[in-house]
């Protein structure tokens, strides 16, 4: 079931973000009085599922969900349609059109991406506002996956600085990206009353950078195994523990955290082991059947009873600027992406991925927060991706256009034709790249 939502998520996500990016292109076409062929939700080759064409235009959603199109009257494009521009161009045809309200029609979907990503960042802002932990807050000091202490945190260390910078909250974002792009390796910890410091190995930074590193937590916020509350015949209720327990053996290990509570469990399941716990002035001792997926069915006592979470709210307008920021920090760190990628200090192997690998990063959780800002996180890299100068995208077709307004000289359709098939090729060999690097990582697991 969780798949199944990861995957309708993606889809729906992806429906919002071609259909937007198209109209980028068709409505400046329509106001330039430019003849639209075709405007397709996902491709159709050999057949549609629907079509209909209504004035010039055929509208239509095709079987092939790996994006959508356009097709443009007198316009150079993947179709390879290239038989009526040996024709005298007509007024209604792309080539036909001014130099400035071509490129107004071939940027028009970048622009929408972008819009887009930035107003989804700042409605989120606006309506959820912005909450965080003040590193002050952290009494407990950060609780660590396997992973994390590979990387040298430990249970209840207290982070001071990162980078040579103090960190002032609690940001597990933040401190990755720091580390992955902005080679912020070394941490300032305070450690059972110490100062000390660490230095992230370089072999984990480049795991950090895998798509599998979705999955790990690395540090979370401590949370007292104290006054658990259960769900109705959960392990813990059958074996005769009532709400409001505290918990403070595991196996015969001491626990002070449920995080404690889950690490134990992890290695046990599917047995039985002895659990014990204070109820008012006793200590209570039973056997638990440990569940198959490591968990007992209890939860405990929400956040802020134990710590104070700061909450920010902001009116709408305020909303909008940090929605611009929000969205421009991440398409500066796809641009840091990049370079790392071609310096060669993070592998391309590692860090792309098909469409299998962008649909893992939705929840398995229907959640309109996570949702709307996995679309405005995705609608910026589109608008990033089809802005690169490569033919068949729509940076390419922008850079032929920007060289004419500087030459005065069109360039020719021969080469334009030329340059998008071998674009083209370049895109296609990627694309299977890409997602042929995500059946091996499934089938590897």
């Amino acid at each position: 079931m969780g798949n199944f939502i990861m995957i309708s998520q993606f889809m729906l996500s992806l429906v919002i973000l071609v259909t937007l990016h198209e109209c980028g292109h068709f409505f400046p076409a329509k106001w330039f009085k430019t003849r639209v062929e075709k405007f397709y939700l996902f491709f159709d080759p050999w057949f549609s599922l629907f079509k209909k064409k209504i004035g010039d235009t055929e509208y239509g959603i095709g079987w092939l969900p790996l994006g959508g199109y356009v097709k443009i009257a007198g316009m150079v494009d993947e179709s390879f349609d290239t038989e009526k521009l040996k024709e005298e161009p007509k007024e209604w045809e792309f080539r036909s059109k001014k130099t400035w309200q071509r490129l107004i029609i071939m940027i028009g979907g970048v622009v929408v991406n972008f819009i887009l990503g930035f107003l989804i960042f700042a409605f989120l802002i606006w309506i959820y506002g912005k909450s965080y932990m003040p590193m002050s807050e952290m009494k407990y000091g950060i609780a660590v996956d396997s992973f994390a202490y590979q990387m040298g945190f430990r249970d209840g260390d207290r982070i001071l600085k990162q980078g040579g910078q103090a960190v002032e909250r609690f940001d597990r974002a933040e401190m990755l990206k720091g580390i992955v792009l902005e080679n912020k390796q070394n941490f300032e910890l305070e450690r059972n009353g110490e100062t000390i410091q660490i230095q992230i190995p370089q072999n984990l930074v480049q795991e950090l950078t895998k798509p599998s590193a979705k999955d790990l937590e690395l540090w979370n916020i401590p949370m007292p195994a104290e006054a658990f509350k259960f769900f109705p015949g959960s392990a813990m209720e059958k074996a005769g523990f009532k709400v409001g327990d505290r918990c403070i053996e595991v196996d015969g290990q001491a626990v002070q955290f449920a995080h404690q509570v889950s690490k134990i469990l992890n290695k046990r399941k599917n047995i039985s082991l002895p659990i014990a716990v204070i109820r008012g002035q006793d200590t209570i001792r039973n056997e638990v059947k440990v569940g198959d997926d490591g968990r007992l069915g209890v939860y405990w006592p929400m956040m802020d009873k134990h710590y104070k979470v700061s909450h920010d709210q902001y009116s709408f307008l305020a909303s909008l600027p940090l929605g611009v920021k929000e969205g421009w920090d991440l398409l500066s760190n796809q641009l840091k992406a990049f370079g790392k990628m071609f310096s060669g200090e993070i592998k391309a192997k590692d860090s792309l991925g098909g469409f299998a690998s962008i649909a893992n990063m939705f929840e398995k959780t229907w959640d309109w927060f996570s949702f709307w800002r996995m679309t405005a996180v995705l609608s910026i890299i589109l608008g990033f991706m089809n802005l690169l100068p490569i033919p068949g995208l729509d940076g390419g077709h922008v850079v032929f256009l920007l060289v004419e307004m500087i030459t005065g000289k069109k360039v020719p359709d021969s080469i334009v034709e030329k340059a998008t098939l071998v674009g083209f090729v370049l895109l296609m060999g990627l694309m299977l790249y890409a997602n042929g690097m995500d059946i091996f990582r499934i089938l590897g697991k």
